[in-house]
């Protein structure tokens, strides 16, 4: 993994929202959650959830997939796992 790519990642863990966000669609595992749960979940405002998952999605850690009308947010476990690995 390329520094500028772990850079782009932290730099978006780096807002205390951001982290819960990706914590708990972490602690969700491969199912992953629609942004209605996460909004109820972490009492984040919608329009405020939606940006920072736009922030996670960027950064490559969480990917967003269409089931139906929902939207479906999972934690890319590939690419969490790259950047510790290559912090350690």
């Amino acid at each position: 993994m390329e520094s500028i790519a772990v850079v782009k990642a932290l730099a978006a863990l780096a807002q205390p929202s951001r982290l819960e966000i990706f914590r708990s669609l972490v602690v969700a595992g491969p199912s992953g959650l629609t942004p209605g749960v996460l909004a109820e979940t972490l009492s984040v405002a919608p329009n405020t959830l939606s940006f920072h998952l736009k922030e996670l999605v960027h950064a490559d850690l969480v990917s967003q997939e269409r089931a139906g009308r929902h939207l479906i947010y999972r934690a890319q476990f590939d690419r969490m796992n790259a950047v510790l690995a290559y912090l350690t």
